[in-house]
């Protein structure tokens, strides 16, 4: 097990990609607990996190952020210790000299369900507002389901071969996160 002091520096990782040559998310971070930092195509530092399970954590994020995800490094352990997992992502944010955009100003584009009443049109908005609270959730699933094909769309782009399901119950809120 990694101890507070024996982290290794983010520099002193391998890139590794973020999508295997299937277009899916490599089978060995599944339930795995550890930091992780994932870059842009130019390797841009985007975001340093922790999970309980990376897989399930680049997930949400390839959803969230398809276009910001294609490099990854990464630093298990055994144990989903919070203060070693704090630690080791405070180092790496120090060590990249400014935070980025995905632990600062862009934190809920990374890490929130993506919210689809964002994308309603002027003409969807005003027939909400009209709507009794049946219709709203009905207006919203169709927006969410909406959203939905395009992100579905974005992904089968970036050559994304996951099965992605999103939540039901969220759409009616107009929400979409994976299930």
């Amino acid at each position: 097990m990694v101890t507070p002091s024996e982290y290794p520096t983010l520099a002193s990782l391998e890139f590794i990609p973020y999508l295997t040559e299937e277009g899916k998310i490599a089978e060995s971070w599944h339930k795995k607990i550890g930091v992780y930092a994932i870059f842009d195509q130019q390797k841009t530092l985007q975001l340093v996190n922790y999970s309980r399970d990376i897989e399930v954590s680049l997930k949400q994020h390839l959803v969230r952020k398809p276009f910001n995800c294609y490099w990854l490094k990464i630093q298990t352990i055994d144990r989903p210790i919070r203060t070693i997992l704090e630690e080791i992502k405070q180092a790496w944010l120090m060590e990249n000299g400014a935070i980025p955009l995905g632990n600062d100003e862009e934190e809920g584009a990374w890490n929130n369900p993506i919210d689809a009443k964002f994308t309603l049109t002027e003409e969807e908005q005003e027939a909400y507002q009209k709507q009794d609270d049946l219709g709203k959730i009905k207006l919203l699933k169709k927006v969410a389901r909406r959203l939905e094909a395009e992100i579905l769309k974005q992904l089968e782009q970036r050559g994304v071969t996951l099965d992605m399901r999103f939540n039901p119950k969220l759409k009616e809120q107009g929400l979409l996160d994976l299930k």
